[in-house]
């Protein structure tokens, strides 16, 4: 095996690898040797057919496989012998098209080396840890919000109005070019007015209705609406009022609590302490790491591998298209050229992520499986009711 520097500007290397006639041969010979003792041929005993036959019967496909692993074990021993750590997948291409069986194999290689970071002073980063703790008034304030969403409704006088945030209990019949269509009809449905809970200009139709009105109300469906028979179609819903209700809370004390799995209310009150304190801590957590990140991107400095940083600015201009466009859920939509301002933050992640790594690796920091799996489940809880997906999704 025959290795030539073709390429080392910077983090860019290339070499030209030559794998040899003589040693294709041998590698065949090896695996034909190898598996001499268990081929039957007819005419022969077992593990008795000549070597020139077995040659003949299976070289040509061996000498494909033998042609991969010793350009697999030249690459190996490249990277094992220079200390290189490519950046990415090398790119390895055959050079010489038009080779036939008794030639050598010329073959082309080149990559990005991960830089040489070097050694960092942690000792002289200095940051600053915030601790929180859960007022009175902060308490009050979330018990104020949980009356909230405990709210019940109780009817308004007959005479009274919808206001938003009223609810209103109704029947309704939704028809589209006269015909009344599936799913379109409800009796002594609950509806919070401003909830957007209905389409687009049903809701506002309702403020200013009084228990015992009749009313049609005209709308159209949007134009990416789920039911493709209904989308972007006018639609005329004849409703009738049968209530409107204005929202009250509910009071604080100890019957609240039993609603939200407290004995009573003082316990409730610990309880509301003790999740603000975690989320305060939370909030602190994520400052400090901030913090941490700036000054480590502030003490290093090194090259960073040009393939590392586009494929990291195209994912983050891809992420942030989609979360520009929730109503995109495929891929198939023209590709988003990554802007200056995304290269720069890619050059920071890549930039940290390096350094991390190499941090990780000097310290022999090893993460678990039950680490592994917490830090997971606490992603998931990010994704409310789709936890379970979430932990499939990563588990592929």
């Amino acid at each position: 095996m025959q290795v030539t520097e073709t390429q080392n500007e910077g983090l860019k290397r290339g070499y030209k690898l030559i794998v040899t006639a003589q040693e294709l041969d041998a590698k065949v010979n090896e695996k034909l040797a190898e598996a001499a003792p268990d081929i039957e041929m007819k005419g022969f005993r077992k593990g008795r057919v000549p070597m020139a036959l077995l040659k003949k019967q299976f070289g040509p496909r061996l000498l494909g496989e033998a042609m991969q692993e010793s350009v697999d074990g030249a690459m190996s021993k490249h990277f094992e012998d220079s200390g290189d750590r490519p950046a990415m997948q090398p790119k390895v291409e055959m050079t010489n098209d038009d080779w036939k069986e008794g030639d050598d194999v010329e073959v082309a290689m080149s990559y990005e080396a991960l830089p040489d970071i070097g050694d960092i002073d942690l000792s002289k980063i200095k940051l600053e840890k915030l601790v929180v703790k859960a007022d009175d008034k902060a308490v009050e304030e979330a018990l104020g919000n949980l009356a909230e969403n405990a709210q019940n409704f109780e009817d308004r006088k007959k005479t009274a109005k919808a206001k938003d945030g009223d609810q209103v209990v109704i029947d309704f019949v939704g028809k589209v070019d006269g015909e009344a269509f599936e799913g379109g009809a409800a009796e002594d449905f609950p509806l919070v007015l401003g909830s957007g809970q209905f389409i687009p200009g049903f809701e506002e139709q309702l403020v200013g209705a009084k228990t015992g009105d009749e009313m049609s109300v005209e709308v159209t469906f949007p134009a990416e609406y789920g039911n493709t028979d209904l989308a972007g179609k006018p639609a005329v819903f004849d409703v009738t009022v049968k209530a409107v209700q204005e929202p009250k809370p509910a009071p604080v004390d100890d019957e609240l609590a039993k609603k939200f799995g407290a004995d009573d209310l003082e316990a409730l009150k610990a309880q509301i302490a003790e999740r603000l304190e975690a989320e305060y801590a939370g909030a602190s957590r994520a400052i400090m790491k901030r913090s941490l990140l700036d000054e480590l991107d502030k003490a290093v400095k090194f090259d960073l591998p040009p393939s590392l940083v586009d494929a990291e600015a195209e994912q983050i201009a891809h992420q942030l298209w989609h979360d520009e466009n929730p109503d995109v859920q495929g891929h198939d939509h023209d590709k988003v050229e990554p802007t200056e301002e995304h290269k720069k933050l890619a050059e920071r992640r890549v930039r940290l992520g390096l350094l991390l790594a190499e941090i990780g690796q000097k310290a022999e920091v090893e993460v678990s499986d039950a680490e592994m799996t917490q830090a997971v489940m606490n992603q998931a809880r990010q994704y409310p009711g789709q936890e379970r997906q979430f932990f499939e999704f990563v588990q592929q």
